[in-house]
């Protein structure tokens, strides 16, 4: 099985065949509106923007699984994200990452890559509080909070997983080795 097996729901109804991203390089994330992660959102963009004419894609797919923090339908999330952060990606359907509800996609990326690895104080007191008030993980595997991060090469292949505390500026160099 790879990702290009699945189809996921986009926005308004349509269907994304990953197929149709073959040879691109994919940035997955779990996202929220209401999250202390949320201004994670403008680093996306200006990745998206800065690699897109390269073959570079980022997956919104808002969850509303961890707080709450993802209210409103997917149009007034689209909305919301792109009069606040002027995103030119788009949210995909809003999903379920973890449990008996889980978009088949992510059961796929968390046995691909089943550990994030924290780096710094900050960021590992920052999980460590997550882990205290997030309900919906019950498996080592499962995503942990909103803006748990994949990244997907050209070919495919789930090459890395990143916890909601790393700002996506931080793996620009990785997007830029992969593409």
């Amino acid at each position: 099985m790879s990702i290009y097996d699945f189809t996921v729901r986009a926005r308004k109804g349509a269907v994304l065949d990953l197929a149709d991203l073959k040879g691109k390089v994919l940035l997955i994330v779990n996202t929220a509106t209401g999250c202390g992660f949320t201004p994670q959102y403008e680093a996306l963009e200006k990745l998206y923007e800065k690699y897109h004419d390269q073959g570079f894609e980022v997956l919104d797919f808002p969850c509303n699984q961890f707080g709450h923090q993802a209210p409103g339908d997917e149009g007034e999330i689209h909305d919301f994200c792109t009069a606040k952060y002027q995103t030119q990606f788009d949210q995909l359907a809003k999903i379920e990452v973890n449990g008996e509800n889980e978009e088949p996609l992510f059961t796929f990326l968390k046995q691909a890559q089943p550990d994030e690895k924290v780096e710094g104080l900050k960021n590992k007191a920052a999980m460590k509080m997550i882990a205290k008030i997030s309900d919906t993980c019950k498996k080592p595997n499962d995503i942990k909070w909103n803006f748990t991060k994949f990244l997907v090469d050209r070919e495919g292949n789930v090459v890395k997983r990143y916890p909601p505390t790393s700002d996506p500026a931080e793996f620009d160099a990785e997007i830029a080795a992969l593409l």
